[in-house]
């Protein structure tokens, strides 16, 4: 038996590489089992090159067993194996540049995220959960003997003969950390980390990978079916995708993988980063913000890529020129396939466009080149159920509406969207929560102008009569909007009577465009909204609905009733538009039964 040091250049390396090296200590066992794979991915070209003879089947398992009565973690392959002085090199010299510098920072700055590079010091992960690690190790070299490499976690160790049947190693941990010796745990780490090695893992009898990572394949060979399992793989819980897109980079990096288009529904949480990295099968991370440009975070799947910079844990990225080459790439391929599969399947593409919309109009706000890319497939749906882009929407209608492009929120029949309706007046349905700020930034790109129907008093929705009386009184109605004003006593509502062409409107409120989108813009960014800021509004009333008329009558003979009814057509048009504050509704409720009383009392005098 001999007896050596670790060649680390300072006694002080271990405890920091135990203490600061890792972010989670669960990462010890996908390092091990890690290094197990490589050596037997090694011994296996060596096979098909023919330097040694054809392996087993049995050869490439690599097997985790525990002892909890011993506390002892064992983890075996029949790998490339080491002769003594492999050992020496591999193992004994810790093989990282500027250790001493590694040393000197971290007395200085002990902060995690400021070890980067690829420093060699997996293995010494075991030592975050173990008081002594062993290696029995039988190289694949002919006439090579079993060695047994033992330290207890200071910078000492000893190496001696030993005896191992079959080539290959054993990682033996001595564990001081209980929660390791939990099966259950190691069964939940192994599938967090490994469910995608290419050879057997199995922890006892259990064999934990079953799945091919399906990045691997080529997309020509690929079904729908092997897709959709494969994210339920990955996503148990979650509802099938909308769609996905393939991966498979060779310049200027390598990558391979497979993005996920997911349903959003109200209870989505977009904060939530889900895209899995995985480097050469191994699962590193699925916080990939950094990858990603926001608007894409939301999508699920999973990525394998060698030349994606980590730092020595490889649970974090470090922001290079690759990374930031490689977010252009994948946004890029991104809108080539929306695009791809709106033109090629645009009925299916339609049928889930509600589904993506958000993602897509979150991308055009936020990147230029992703909204160059797919402008010509942001669409809304009109009145007559059919998608039109807004470019579409003026080619159309440019001249009959004054480059104006009209939506609504609502979603179902409404009687001021059935008025637009009749009048054959094509309308937009937007209002989602990206829209108002969507519609700014169309308003650049295409010169228009975008008005809710209720944001504006177009001429097209006025009888023939009401645009004459326009023509030749400077204030129609005046004597009846005055009523209307005192009788509201609202200092920030303005009063107007029109004739509109629908009978079936007593009335509605208009709320200028560019305040509405300033509420909008306050509600989508959470903050407080000054009170009142926004209260100015126009009450418009449609002299043509019999209502109003009866309100009008009512005037003289009964001007109390008359006032109350007025109070009840406004509360109606903030209600119906859901403009009225929570709390004016249980005043609303209360006079509506006395005003119906008073209204059943007038009728019956007459």
């Amino acid at each position: 038996m001999s007896e050596g040091k670790l060649k680390i250049n300072s006694e002080n390396i271990m405890p920091i590489i135990k203490k600061w090296l890792y972010s989670d200590k669960d990462i010890f066992l996908r390092e091990l089992v890690s290094n197990a794979t490589d050596a037997t991915s090694k011994l296996h070209i060596l096979a098909q090159q023919g330097h040694i003879p054809p392996l087993d089947n049995d050869t490439f398992a690599i097997t985790v067993t525990l002892d909890k009565e011993q506390k002892l973690l064992t983890i075996s392959d029949h790998g490339l194996g080491m002769t003594s002085d492999e050992v020496e090199k591999y193992i004994t010299d810790v093989a990282f540049s500027g250790a001493a510098e590694f040393v000197e920072k971290y007395q200085k700055d002990e902060k995690e995220g400021g070890i980067i590079g690829h420093f060699g010091l997996g293995f010494y992960s075991a030592f975050m959960v173990a008081q002594t690690v062993q290696i029995r190790t039988r190289s694949h070299k002919e006439g090579a003997t079993a060695v047994l490499w033992t330290c207890d976690g200071s910078s000492t160790y000893t190496i001696e003969e030993s005896f191992r049947e079959k080539v290959g190693t054993d990682v033996i941990l001595h564990i001081n950390d209980e929660e390791m010796l939990d099966e259950g745990k190691l069964r939940s780490i192994l599938h967090k980390y490994c469910q995608f090695l290419p050879y057997p893992i199995f922890l006892g009898e259990t064999q934990i990978n079953d799945k091919e990572p399906l990045w691997t394949k080529k997309p020509s060979e690929c079904t729908d079916e092997e897709y959709l399992s494969f994210y339920k793989a990955l996503y148990p819980m979650e509802e099938d995708p909308i769609f996905w897109v393939h991966l498979n980079v060779d310049h200027p990096f390598h990558l391979q993988g497979i993005l996920y288009f997911p349903k959003v529904h109200p209870r989505f949480d977009f904060q939530t980063a889900s895209i899995k990295l995985f480097s050469k099968r191994v699962f590193v991370s699925d916080n990939l913000k950094d990858l990603f440009p926001d608007y894409l975070t939301v999508l699920r799947g999973a990525i394998d890529s060698p030349d994606i910079p980590l730092n020595v844990s490889r649970s974090y990225l470090q922001m290079n020129s690759t990374v930031k080459k490689l977010s252009t790439h994948i946004a890029k391929k991104l809108g080539d396939r929306l695009k791809s599969f709106a033109t090629n399947d645009r009925e299916k593409f339609l049928s889930v466009w509600g589904d993506m919309e958000t993602i897509v109009k979150l991308g055009a706000l936020r990147e230029e080149s992703f909204y160059e890319k797919i402008q010509d497939i942001l669409v809304f749906k009109t009145l007559k159920g059919e998608f039109l882009t807004p470019s579409a929407y003026l080619e159309l209608y440019k001249e009959s509406y004054a480059n104006k492009i009209f939506y609504s929120t609502e979603d179902e029949s409404t009687a001021f969207l059935n008025m637009y309706k009749e009048k054959g007046i094509e309308v937009l349905k937007g209002g989602g929560p990206l829209d108002s700020a969507l519609f700014n930034f169309l308003e650049s790109k295409l010169g228009c102008s975008f008005q809710r129907i209720d944001g504006g008093l177009s001429e097209l929705i006025l009888d023939d009569k009401e645009k004459e009386k326009s023509k030749e009184e400077e204030c129609p109605h005046k004597e009846l909007t005055t009523f209307v004003k005192e009788s509201l006593g609202l200092e920030y509502v303005t009063v107007e009577a029109k004739g509109l062409t629908s009978k079936e409107l007593p009335g509605f409120v208009m709320i200028d465009e560019g305040v509405r989108r300033m509420r909008d813009y306050f509600a989508m960014s959470q903050k407080e909204m000054p009170r009142d800021a926004f209260s100015k509004h126009t009450f418009i009333l449609n002299t043509n609905n019999s209502l109003v008329e009866s309100m009008g009558k009512l005037q003289k003979s009964s001007p109390e009733l008359s006032k109350k009814l007025i109070q009840q057509i406004y509360d109606l048009s903030l209600l119906s538009q859901k403009e009225m504050h929570p709390e004016a509704l249980g005043d609303f409720i209360k006079r509506t039964g006395v005003v119906l009383e008073e209204l059943a009392l007038a009728a019956s005098k007459d």
